[in-house]
């Protein structure tokens, strides 16, 4: 009996500007993830915000609306993952966002019980 090794998966998370959602998504179909989650966030980095004017008053946006984007998925694919967001999301501008990949221990479908990459 021998001891089968891990599966090596990849959790990403990337922060994006709203419109942008998009043009990720496909991006990220052509290269062939499947699935992921998106959330509407509220965040900001160096740009700290902007003002602006609303019934002559000026205030403060600290939190700027941004998308979240999770998928996991098997190491071999996530470097090429990582390039399309990249690719995808990129302006040049500042609040492009940010991309943070972390490792995943274990992933298991409730419904099967699938483990690893099955599972993803």
């Amino acid at each position: 009996m021998s001891v089968q090794e891990p599966q090596r998966m990849k959790k990403i998370e990337a922060i994006i500007k709203p419109f942008k959602l998009e043009e990720v998504k496909d991006a990220l179909h052509d290269v062939g993830v499947e699935g992921m989650t998106v959330s509407e966030v509220k965040g900001f980095g160096r740009q700290k915000g902007h003002t602006e004017i609303y019934r002559g008053s000026e205030y403060t946006v600290d939190f700027l609306p941004k998308i979240k984007i999770e998928l996991v998925l098997a190491d071999a694919k996530a470097i090429e993952a990582v390039g399309a967001i990249i690719k995808a999301a990129k302006t040049g501008k500042i609040g492009d966002g940010k991309i943070f990949v972390t490792g995943v221990e274990e992933v298991i479908r409730i419904r099967t019980e699938e483990r690893g990459e099955a599972a993803v």
